[in-house]
C-alpha cells in the first residue's frame, strides 16, 4: 500500500494490517527454513555420493569378477604389434631322450634320374618328435569267476578277483576317478559329462550311473574327512575362510581350514562361530590367520594374524574417499614395507632383520597414537588399536603368512564351481564335494595331484591286466 493510503485507516485498521503482514511474514519465513534444510539435504547426499568410490576388488573385499571393466583406448596412428617384442628369446619345445617310436625317412629313389636309393648310406639331417594321443578306446574286461570242489574234502572253492576287478564293479578305478575328475576339477555338468567319456574314450554310460560313482567318491572321500581335521586342528598355524555357496536354492556358507600338511573342505548353513567350534573341538591353535570377520576373531588360538591384504583394500577404500587424508597412505606403505622385510627375511642378517622389525614397529605405534584423529579414520583407526598384537605377527615367527591368500585360492576353485554349476541340487552333493576338495587339496600338499587324489577313492585300477592278475 502507498502512503495516503496508509494514513487514511484507522489505528485498529493498520494494527489488523500489521497483524496480517506478521503472519504471512511468519509463514514465508517457515517455508524459507524449509527450503533451507531440503537443500542441505540434498547437497549432504551430493557430496556423499561424490565422496564414496565405488566398491571394486581394489578397496573391497568384492571379487575381481564384479569389477566394471575399462574401455580399451582407441589406437590413434599405427596399432601396436601382436606377438612377443623385438629381440624376444624364442623358446622351442625340449626333445625327449626316449620317444616311443622312431620313424625312420629315407629317400627311396633319385627323382632326377630314377635311381635307387634303398640301399645307399644316408646323413641325418633333421629330427623332429611329434606328440600325439593314441585312439581313445576303452577296454572292456570280462571276468569269469569259477568254483571247484576239493578233490579229497568236497569243499567249494571259489576264485576271489583281485582289487579292481570285483564282480561287483562296473565301471574300473581309473573310469570311475575321470568322471568324478571331469564333474569335481571342471565342473562339467552331467550331460558334458556323458558326452566327454563318449567322444574321447567312446564309453557310454548314463547320467544315473554318473550320480552313482559321485555318491561312491563322496563315501569314500567322507571317510577320510576325519584323519584330515585331526591334521588341520593340530597344525600351530591355521589358514581360515569362508565363502557363500549355493545349496538347494538357499545360501549356505563353504569354510576352508588351510595348513602346510592339510586343507579341509566344509559346507555348512550359516557363517557362526559355531562351524570353527565344531571343527577344533577342543584344539587351540597357536596363530590364527583370518580377516576381521566376527567368527573368525572368536577362533580358538593364542595368537592371531590380520591378513593384511584385506586391510590394504580397506584403506584403500579410504584413500579414494578421502584422498586429501594422510594416515591410510601411511599405514598403506607401512604394511607394504613389513611384506617387504617379511620376503627378505632369508636375504637379511639376524640383526638387520631385527633392525627393520623394530622399526616397522615403532613406526606403527606412532601412526596408532592419534589422540584427535579425524572422525574419517576413526573406525579403522579403532580396529587397529584393539587388533594392534594381531598385525605383525609374520616377522616375530618364520610360519605365518601376512596374508590370508592360502585360505583365498584354495576356495577359489568353489567359486568357479558355483558360478558354472550355479549351486548344488542336494545337500549330500554338497558335502560330498567338500569332502573330496579336502582330500584333493590334502594330496597336492604333499606332492599329488588331483587325478592321483580322486583314484585313490576307488582303489587300484584294473589295468593293466597283467599286473592285477598275478
Amino acid at each position: 500500500m502507498k502512503r495516503d493510503e496508509l494514513e487514511q485507516l484507522s489505528k485498529n485498521e493498520l494494527i489488523e494490517l500489521q497483524l496480517a503482514q506478521n503472519e504471512q511474514l511468519a509463514r514465508l519465513q517457515a517455508a524459507f527454513e524449509q527450503l533451507k534444510a531440503d537443500y542441505e539435504a540434498l547437497l549432504y547426499k551430493f557430496e556423499h555420493n561424490q565422496k564414496k568410490p565405488p566398491p571394486t576388488s581394489k578397496n573391497s573385499s568384492q571379487p575381481p569378477s564384479r569389477d566394471q571393466k575399462p574401455k580399451k583406448p582407441k589406437h590413434h596412428g599405427r596399432k601396436r604389434k601382436h606377438g612377443p617384442p623385438e629381440g624376444h628369446e624364442k623358446h622351442e619345445r625340449q626333445l625327449v631322450a626316449n620317444p616311443d617310436q622312431v620313424v625312420e625317412l629315407h629317400p627311396q629313389r633319385c627323382q632326377a634320374c630314377q635311381t635307387d636309393l634303398s640301399q645307399a648310406a644316408g646323413q641325418l639331417t633333421k629330427v623332429n618328435q611329434v606328440t600325439e594321443l593314441p585312439p581313445a578306446k576303452a577296454q572292456v574286461l570280462e571276468v569269469r569267476q569259477y568254483e571247484v570242489a576239493c578233490l579229497h574234502c568236497g569243499r567249494t572253492e571259489v576264485a576271489q578277483p583281485p582289487a579292481g576287478l570285483e564282480m561287483e564293479r562296473t565301471f574300473g578305478a581309473r573310469l570311475e576317478a575321470t568322471v568324478v575328475y571331469l564333474r569335481q576339477e571342471q565342473h562339467l555338468s552331467y550331460q558334458r559329462t556323458q558326452e566327454a567319456l563318449r567322444l574321447l574314450s567312446g564309453v557310454d554310460i548314463s547320467q544315473g550311473a554318473i550320480d552313482h560313482i559321485m555318491r561312491r567318491a563322496g563315501q569314500s572321500a567322507l571317510a577320510q574327512v576325519p584323519a584330515i581335521q585331526a591334521v588341520v586342528t593340530r597344525s600351530p598355524v591355521i589358514h581360515c575362510d569362508e565363502t557363500g555357496c549355493r545349496v538347494e536354492g538357499s545360501n549356505w556358507w563353504e569354510w576352508v581350514f588351510c595348513t602346510p600338511q592339510a586343507v579341509l573342505h566344509l559346507i555348512r548353513h550359516n557363517r557362526s562361530a559355531d562351524i570353527i567350534r565344531e571343527v577344533m573341538g577342543t584344539f587351540e591353535a597357536e596363530v590364527w590367520v583370518s580377516d576381521c570377520h566376527t567368527a573368525q576373531l572368536k577362533a580358538p588360538s593364542k595368537e592371531r594374524q590380520l591378513c593384511l591384504a584385506h586391510q590394504h583394500r580397506n584403506l584403500q577404500a579410504l584413500v579414494e574417499a578421502q584422498p586429501q587424508l594422510l594416515w591410510p597412505k601411511e599405514m598403506q606403505v607401512l604394511f607394504q614395507h613389513a611384506i617387504h622385510v617379511h620376503h627378505e627375511r632369508q636375504k637379511l642378517s639376524p640383526a638387520a632383520f631385527e633392525k627393520q622389525v623394530a622399526r616397522v614397529e615403532r613406526i606403527c605405534e606412532r601412526l596408532l597414537n592419534r589422540p584427535n584423529a579425524p572422525p574419517e579414520i576413526g573406525k579403522l583407526l579403532r580396529r587397529y588399536q584393539k587388533h594392534r598384537p594381531s598385525l605383525f605377527v609374520f616377522l616375530h615367527r618364520t610360519d605365518v603368512e601376512p596374508t590370508n591368500n592360502v585360505a583365498e585360492q584354495a576356495l577359489r576353485p568353489s567359486v568357479i564351481h558355483r558360478k558354472v554349476t550355479n549351486g548344488f541340487r542336494s545337500g549330500w552333493g554338497a558335502k560330498a564335494y567338500a569332502a573330496i576338495a579336502s582330500v584333493i587339496h590334502t594330496a597336492e600338499r604333499s606332492g599329488g595331484n588331483a587325478f592321483q587324489a580322486i583314484q585313490s577313492l576307488f582303489g587300484p585300477p584294473a589295468l593293466p591286466l597283467q599286473a592285477r592278475c598275478e
